[in-house]
């Protein structure tokens, strides 16, 4: 019986589960136009364990959103979970943060582009089938009218990038699934728990978020 604590930071949404054997028992989130996330994630954590009437102790691992998304939200999600690793001699596991958003499309057939907001056009994205299996690899990119148009298939846009995208790509096999905008812990389950099963976590020292970007620092000329 394995529990697992899964944190996901890297979105507007703040938000903690915990699942058992990669069924979620219970998720607590909040997605606020400040991020306060540094607020509530520890105070979501020691609800969550009192309301499942569990102890750090009964965890067996804790899962992490790795990114890409918010540089700030993501240092605050994984420098939490890293903590926790650390006191509690646990193995720490990381989840790609667009699967997880592409997960709650819940579509038989066609192409899932999650997206996460970058800034004016720009966003994260890739491309998944319906089983969830990557077919485009994480990108960061500028959307146009040119976006996306070489796919045939039924595409669903999912993320929080639906009202600045949704005019501009405007095919006609382009679907919005507008109720899904952040991706949530409460999706994670299933993820963690497979990499648990097979071991396949990272290392807690050297592990860093995947912020896909390089943030530069611009210097005045004189």
């Amino acid at each position: 019986m394995a529990y697992i604590l899964n944190i996901e930071t890297a979105t507007k949404n703040c938000s903690v589960s915990i699942a058992k054997n990669g069924a979620t028992l219970q998720c607590i989130q909040i997605a606020e136009e400040g991020y306060s996330h540094a607020e509530k994630l520890h105070v979501f954590i020691e609800q969550i364990l009192k309301d499942l009437q569990l102890t750090f102790q009964d965890l067996s691992a804790i899962a992490v959103s790795q990114g890409p998304g918010s540089y700030t939200g993501l240092r605050i999600g994984i420098s939490a979970a890293k903590g926790l690793c650390y006191a509690l001699n646990l193995p720490l596991i990381a989840v790609d943060t667009l699967a997880i958003l592409a997960s709650q499309a819940k579509v038989e057939n066609g192409l899932i582009i999650p997206m996460i907001d970058a800034r004016r056009m720009e966003v994260y994205s890739a491309i998944f089938n319906a089983n969830l299996e990557k077919i485009r690899a994480v990108q960061a990119e500028i959307i146009d009218e040119n976006s996306f148009t070489d796919i045939t298939e039924t595409v669903y846009f999912v993320g929080d990038c639906t009202e600045k995208c949704q005019s501009i790509l405007t095919k006609s096999n382009f679907v919005f699934l507008e109720n899904v905008i952040y991706p949530s812990a409460g999706d994670m389950s299933k993820f963690s728990y497979e990499k648990f099963k097979h071991n396949d976590t990272v290392d807690v020292a050297y592990f860093e978020p995947f912020y896909l970007k390089d943030f530069l620092i611009t210097v005045s000329k004189k």
